[in-house]
């Protein structure tokens, strides 16, 4: 551009001029970097440094800035000059504090810092200032589907705000299971100094308050109910969602939201799946959202069996009925509320009746919760009987003979009850897993998102969301029906942006924790509808305001980006071209890396900004037996594991030029073959871990990255290169001493076979 006007501004401090030649440095940038001004000062991201790069943008002095200090991690607050491109030299954590301090190393700590210093100066010359799309205003309306615990959580908390909310409920009624319980776990533990095991001032069952819930919700102006009906259709994107509600009467109206969150809870596990325990033989076999009935019915006073309406004298409890197993049509995982119900009603019995014979049979007890083991305790106390026992058989022969194995004693018993009670878990209420069908013809031959294997869980068929999406009708999902969300990272964000999952559809839990669920998807909900406004990025890239676009005259309509975006950012238009909805877009840049002809970029981050660093980087030739590798590095964890490596005092090759890249799927295989060709002699790609615990924070990245680099051995041999020279490894933020070492192995990798042939 002839306009552009790259400032340099150069760091001093933290001991960067006392290990660098600071003149030199400048010289770099101003020489090679063809900076229009370079500055040097003693602190940088002081005050007083900070104004000195303001007053050079406000006087049209630059209009790209790199900052030679520190890691792009650092200090972002202080650097952060959204009227101006901005890239980083990271001379501190990426060259000093990883090499040691010594005469005869300071030569290539220099070279690696010029290297540095040349490579963000061409960045910067290949970026653009980012600006927001402007595709939509804000629209504070939340849509919530789903008018349960979680639901009503969701819409009070977003009212409350000041956000007007819509909640769609498919049943004639709000409340869901809850409005089902008789009574619910105790919400608190006991009171500090009570729970000491011989005081009987331990928390009971309290009332599920569900009543007051619907109340406040109905009352509420804010909040407006739409029962007996159902989304027929989702389009748009955060902050312009269009929807469709469809009622049963088949009248549809269509309203606009800025964010969704769904909230459709779960079903119970049908206990018709468990023939052993003689649920389909005897009334008087129960599951526990059946029993709640019963004492519904009974309220308060003695719990009657179905059979014939007798007062139930002896009752069995066995947990895990159909869970934490492996046998077909089981479920693999814990639930996590049913010991803490079982416990709740073996009290519904002995407060009525102490006499009532109540046994729990469990593999292992488990009640998480404030109140767990106080209100395990208050069942002890209350004289309920816990067996540590597998129950294998309950016999229905005109009695109910529960047959088990006591693992305490190791021996084969039974007993008898007047009846079963089955703690059976939660199955998602999830509508169809976009990815679990497989893949069509095309998208086999597009190099499309691979299905996951098959769900061990059969969740229903029937759409929730209906979306208008090229990608699917629903929430992708990660295990067992839930929907996709990672439960450090990014606990309600779900694979489609600005849409939340809450309670139950995301992974078991129990009410107080449904509620806490939600109240978080709320606050999620509330940031979306304003990042959307403003054209920013949702978590990960925060606050980002860069978004894809691409050459048109240069895209085949491979359709690729369509379906390798992890997020459902990317539809088509009518000549089959992609058509980006901003909003959807995380900035990942899996589109960029799946592109083929390098059409697809950012204003601040594309194919051109990373390829001009890694060209910028000075090739020593052979002779000087001075190798290069290239690391591309994860910015959310092998570059923050990098950076704290020197913090604490790892040491890295001085061969090695590391390039953060926004994930491990915007890497475009253009960029290893230029490296090769430009005379690097390896290649370390740098990525989250990947699989059903994966730790990618844009899901499949780390995926699509693997799968494509799978194919760079056929590459590296066209070009007579060994295979060893290009690696792909899967790094934590965690992995401090791991991260350098792996770089550290390419040099001695490249140190066994030979610098390249490539070497000018």
């Amino acid at each position: 551009m002839a306009d552009q006007k790259i400032g340099a501004y150069i760091c001093k401090g933290c001991g960067l001029e006392e290990r660098l030649d600071m003149q030199q440095i400048e010289m770099t940038a101003t020489r090679d970097g063809k900076a229009a001004v370079a500055h040097q000062h003693d602190m940088l991201c002081s005050k007083e440094g900070v104004e000195m790069i303001r007053n050079s943008i406000e006087s049209d002095e630059i209009t790209h800035t790199v900052i030679v200090a520190c890691s792009r991690r650092a200090k972002v607050e202080a650097f952060n000059f959204s009227d101006v491109a901005v890239a980083r030299a990271n001379l501190r954590e990426g060259v000093i504090w990883l090499r040691p301090d010594s005469d005869e190393n300071r030569e290539t700590t220099q070279e690696m810092a010029d290297d540095y210093v040349r490579m963000a100066c061409a960045e910067a010359k290949a970026m653009h200032k980012p600006s927001p799309s402007g595709e939509q205003d804000l629209n504070k309306h939340i849509l919530v589907v789903g008018g349960g615990v979680s639901g009503m959580t969701v819409a009070l908390e977003a009212a409350a705000a000041g956000y007007p909310v819509s909640i769609v409920e498919k049943s004639g009624a709000l409340g869901g299971h809850v409005a089902e319980l008789y009574k619910r776990t105790p919400q608190h533990a006991a009171p500090a100094g009570v729970a000491n095991g011989r005081n009987v001032d331990l928390p009971g069952a309290e009332d599920t308050g569900i009543e007051e819930m619907i109340k406040r919700v109905e009352e509420n102006a804010d909040i407006n109910v739409h029962l007996n009906s159902t989304v027929a259709k989702t389009s748009g994107a955060p902050g312009r969602f269009s929807v469709d509600i469809a009622t049963e009467s088949g009248s549809t109206t269509t309203e606009n939201f800025g964010a969704i969150v769904q909230a459709s809870g779960f079903k119970p596990y049908d206990a018709n799946q468990l023939p052993e325990f003689g649920y389909d033989r005897s009334a008087d076999v129960v599951t526990n959202l059946e029993l709640e009935a019963l004492a519904k019915a009974a309220n308060g006073g003695p719990i009657k069996r179905p059979s014939d309406g007798k007062e139930v004298t002896s009752v069995a409890f066995v947990q895990c009925a159909g869970q934490r197993s492996d046998k077909e049509g089981h479920l693999p995982y814990c639930s996590g509320f049913c010991c803490t119900t079982s416990i709740k009603q073996a009290l519904y019995f002995k407060e009525q009746n102490p006499d009532c014979d109540t046994t729990v049979l469990y593999s292992d007890l488990r009640t998480p919760g404030a109140a767990g083991e106080d209100f395990y305790r208050r069942g002890q106390q209350s004289e309920v009987i816990f067996t540590k026992g597998d129950v294998s058989e309950v016999v229905t022969n005109g009695e109910l003979t529960v047959k088990f194995k006591d693992i305490i004693l190791g021996e084969d018993t039974e007993m008898v009850a007047d009846l079963v009670v089955l703690a059976t878990g939660q199955v998602p209420n999830s509508g169809p897993d976009p990815y679990a069908v497989a893949p069509s013809d095309d998208d086999e031959e597009e190099g499309g998102d691979s299905a996951p294997e098959e769900n061990t869980v059969t969740v229903s068929v029937e759409s929730i969301l209906n979306l208008d999406y090229r990608q699917g009708s629903d929430l992708p999902q990660l295990k067992y029906g839930f929907t996709d969300s990672h439960f450090i990272c990014f606990p309600y964000e779900t694979r489609r942006t600005g849409i939340y999952a809450a309670g139950p559809v995301r992974r078991p839990m129990d009410i107080k924790q449904a509620v806490d669920d939600a109240t978080g998807a709320a606050m999620k909900a509330i940031q979306e509808v304003h990042n959307a406004a403003a054209g920013r990025a949702a978590h990960p890239r925060s606050g980002d305001l860069s978004f894809p676009s691409f050459r048109k005259e240069g895209c085949t309509q491979c359709k690729r980006c369509t379906v390798e975006c992890p997020f459902g950012a990317i539809d088509e238009d009518e000549e089959g071209y992609p058509q980006y909805n901003e909003s959807r877009c995380r900035r990942c840049g899996t589109c960029m890396g799946a592109c083929p002809v390098r059409v697809i970029s950012f204003e601040n981050y594309s194919v051109e900004t990373v390829n001009q660093q890694i060209k910028n980087c000075d090739i020593p030739d052979e002779f000087d037996e001075k190798p290069r590798i290239l690391a591309l590095a994860c910015e959310n964890d092998a570059y923050p594991a990098l950076d704290q490596a020197a913090m604490s005092g790892e040491e890295l090759t001085p061969w090695a030029r590391v390039i953060p890249v926004r994930c491990l799927g915007s890497v475009n295989l253009s960029w290893v073959t230029d490296a090769m060709n430009s005379g690097y002699d390896g290649v370390v790609l740098m990525g989250c871990q990947k699989g059903d615990d994966y730790q990618c924070h844009f899901v499949r990245g780390s995926a699509m990255a693997a799968e494509r680099m799978s194919k760079v051995g056929d590459t590296l041999s066209t070009l007579n290169l060994e295979p060893e020279r290009v690696v792909i490894h899967e790094v934590a933020i965690t992995d401090i001493k791991r991260a350098p070492q792996l770089i550290n192995d390419m040099a001695k990798v490249v140190e066994e076979i030979g610098m390249s042939p490539f070497k000018f």
